[in-house]
């Protein structure tokens, strides 16, 4: 066979597929939305190498620490920076305060010009926030004066609320104080990180990508069947005409091949649009800009060479069991069953590839890649063998019932093959998602470790710059709506003068200052009022404070401070009391001395770093945004922070993130591509519909027999989709070497989602199908 007689024949498939009136029309237009469909999801999926490593860049063209052994001098090319990030309802805000030591000073990325003391720019997104109605809580923390936008340069995407301002007098936080002095922004000498890639993360990577593409490739190969029963009725009058049976099963792939084609165009609109909308939207906390989404050229290349050879290679095999002849297709008898010996080997095989790697988890190196997508891609690809077996099967038993019910069996019974087509795509996705969620759960505690914060005591810690006053600052929180109760400890070192080296003290205790209430709850206290002081009975790392405590012994507490170190001494009084360190707000037992406000030498007050616990009313709005707040008043370099009783690894949650967003795009596709077959099969059933209706059959019946036909493969599709994917998540978890669980509310509620998409698809679908059910639609042209 010559590549001339392929491209005749094909160049007269893609004619057939545009001269074919109205119907052929609506038939290619039907197919290239779902292929179409597709292939935004693919060109995005090309996009995303190039989001992420653009977002990197810009990520480092704006660090903001310097790089070396030390800081640079003041001089008139430096600037000084810090971070006041803060939170807002659960949106993070990136803050920076800049103060320019010269007219040379690095301007930061996105800025033209830096803002005066009292002013600020903002990200488009953040001035969007500021003037909304309910941000009145973050005006009042941010109250500066909006004077210029961000650039894009300068974001790392389009929701990404953040916002530089002016201020003065950052110099004397240089050193310990949060305060950086750069000379440019960014990492000057970038070397290419030795950190290895955890074996289990990568393995969730490489699952991630091929759950998520491979409902888009059945889905493609799905739509390029379309309105198969009118194709085969055309290509038995290319047979009448003298065409032979492989001429026509060609001509049959270019009509497949012209919707694929449509479909590619189609997509790259779809495309197009969707990345415009990608820069207004924000997804689990992630935004881009549209100029992030720019697919690789080459992979662009491979998705537009392999959607329409898919096209043609899937028609071919679809239709390698009919017989096409002169007077129509060979239909009518019945077909041979599925043979589902053949259709068993895919899954099996796919086991048999991921097998060799089982117990391998953490230690003994690195999955091997092919070895994982070709298993996880033959284990998925098995789904769709096995549910056309399946749905045959099932419903050539199916007993007799109401006049519904038997429409929609006979249905399933003569085309059980186009209703598992309609399934395959939903069936694979809850499949891949079951797993991921079984592997995701089973390796969880790996990547999840105890803070070790007591947040039965307090919800969040307030560290408050060096040198602000004890009393007046706990009573500013204390003052706080929605705080309940306030733990202020202030912290420092006391050393030994007889002792100390160039090097430092030899003996150092650990100095802690708090009212009685504040110091309970570090220590067993056997009484306490103010003036009182204490010596802790030391724990396994400071066992100091005992040695130091002798009446009359001179100790000191220094800080350093860009001017030089500062530093005052006090001298152990008689009478100091013992008490029991215990296990405070957080996992450790101090050591060292406790003392109450009034016993800190005055000039001591200023050589402390306070640290704020709070104790926050949740069931108040807003509640923690108050606190905020109150921590800006104090002094805006005052760091808030949530506690929380966990913390996970920061690479696990970018992959589970990714994983929600992708899916969310995968089951948009899903609803989307349901509803194009739905409807593309209830205009193939128009005249049956009609005629039904003409003989007097209720809309009623034919309503649920349309409900039933899509019901019932659904629920065998979810079913064995459950099936497949607990049997995929048990292997995955063998692999990284966890014990095997089924987290069944993730099983139950993939199920869900998955009937949930079909459901909203079916009531989407109504509407059409009422209009179909009228006698008018028996008439022809």
């Amino acid at each position: 066979m010559s590549l001339r007689q392929w491209a005749r024949d094909l160049g007269l498939g893609v004619r057939f597929a545009f001269s074919g009136g109205r119907e052929g029309w609506i038939r290619a237009v039907l197919t290239a939305v779902g292929v179409g469909l597709g292939v935004a999801v693919l060109l995005l999926t090309t996009a995303v190498p190039a989001a992420l490593e653009v977002r990197h860049d810009r990520e480092q063209a704006r660090l903001d620490w310097p790089f070396g052994d030390k800081q640079p001098t003041k001089a008139d090319d430096t600037l000084l920076i810090t971070n006041v990030d803060t939170t807002f309802r659960d949106k993070d805000v990136r803050g920076r305060l800049v103060e320019p030591e010269g007219t040379r000073a690095p301007l930061p990325p996105g800025l033209s010009r830096f803002p005066a003391e009292g002013d600020m720019v903002v990200s488009p997104a953040l001035k969007k926030l500021l003037a909304a109605d309910g941000s009145a809580l973050l005006r009042e923390r941010l109250p500066y004066r909006v004077v210029g936008t961000i650039g894009e340069s300068g974001l790392v995407g389009s929701r990404e609320l953040a916002f530089y301002s002016g201020a003065s007098g950052l110099a004397p936080h240089v050193n310990g104080g949060g305060v950086t002095r750069l000379k440019e922004f960014g990492n000057p000498d970038p070397e290419p990180s030795d950190e290895q890639t955890d074996p289990v993360l990568l393995l969730l990577i490489l699952v991630v990508i091929v759950v998520l593409l491979m409902p888009v490739a059945v889905f493609i190969a799905a739509a390029v069947r379309f309105g198969g029963e009118r194709r085969d009725r055309r290509l038995a009058a290319l047979r009448l005409i003298g065409s032979d049976g492989r001429m026509t099963r060609r001509i049959a792939a270019g009509e497949a091949m012209a919707g694929a084609l449509l479909g590619l165009v189609l997509g790259t609109v779809f495309f197009l649009v969707g990345r415009q909308v990608a820069g207004s939207v924000e997804v689990m906390g992630i935004s881009v800009w549209p100029s992030y989404l720019d697919p690789s050229p080459a992979l662009a290349a491979l998705v537009a060479l392999a959607v329409p050879t898919a096209a043609v290679l899937v028609t071919l095999f679809a239709l390698r069991g009919v017989v096409i002849e002169p007077l129509g297709v060979v239909r009518t008898a019945k077909p041979a069953r599925r043979r589902l010996w053949w259709r068993l080997l895919l899954p099996l095989g796919g086991v048999a590839m991921l097998y060799p790697m089982i117990g391998q988890g953490h230690a003994n190196g690195d999955f091997n890649q092919y070895l994982v997508s070709g298993g996880v891609v033959l284990i998925l690809v098995g789904i769709t063998a096995l549910l056309p077996w399946l749905v045959e099967t099932v419903v050539a038993r199916l007993g007799s019932g109401g006049v519904a019910w038997q429409l929609a069996v006979r249905r399933l019974q003569l085309s059980s093959g186009t209703a598992a087509r309609m399934v395959n795509g939903i069936a694979v996705a809850v499949a891949g998602a079951i797993a991921l969620q079984m592997l995701f759960a089973g390796v969880d505690s790996e990547y999840t470790k105890a803070t070790g914060k007591d947040v039965t005591r307090a919800q969040m810690q307030v560290d408050v710059p060096d040198g602000a006053p004890l009393a007046p600052t706990a009573q500013k929180f204390a003052d706080t709506k929605a705080v309940r109760k306030v733990t202020a400890l202030w912290e420092g070192y006391l050393g030994d003068t007889s002792w100390k080296t160039e090097e430092g003290p030899n003996q150092l205790a650990q100095l802690t200052v708090g009212d009685c209430s504040a110091l309970r709850e570090v220590a067993k206290l056997p009484t306490c009022k103010d003036g009182d002081v204490f010596v802790l009975d030391g724990d396994e790392y400071s066992g100091d404070g005992p040695k130091l405590n002798q009446p009359g012994k001179k100790l000191y507490l220094e800080r350093s401070t860009p001017e030089g170190s500062k530093e005052t001494f006090w001298t152990v009084p008689a009478g100091v009391t013992q008490a029991h360190s215990t296990k405070g707000l957080t996992d450790y037992e101090r050591g060292g001395f406790l003392m109450t406000p009034s016993a800190l030498p005055k000039a001591a007050a200023e050589l402390v770093t306070g640290e704020i616990y709070l104790s926050i009313d949740e069931s108040v709005p807003d509640a923690y945004e108050y606190a905020r707040n109150t921590a800006f008043q104090v002094d805006p370099l005052a760091r808030p922070m949530n506690w929380s009783a966990t913390q996970q690894d920061v690479k696990f949650t970018s992959i589970r993130t990714g994983l929600l967003v992708g899916a969310a795009a995968v089951l948009a596709l899903i609803g989307a591509s349901l509803l194009v077959s739905q409807l593309e099969q209830l205009r193939e059933r128009r005249k049956l519909l009609s005629s039904l209706v003409a003989f007097g059959t209720r809309r009623r019946t034919l309503g649920l027999s349309v409900l039933w036909q899509t019901a019932i493969p659904i629920v065998l599709g979810l079913l064995l989709a459950s099936l497949v994917g607990i049997s995929l998540g048990a292997v995955l978890l063998r692999m990284t070497d966890t014990p095997v669980g089924v987290d069944w509310a993730s099983v139950l509620a993939m199920t869900g989602v998955g009937a949930a998409v079909v459901l909203v698809v079916t009531l989407l679908s109504l509407p059409p199908l009422v209009r179909l059910l009228r006698p008018d639609g028996l008439r022809t042209e």
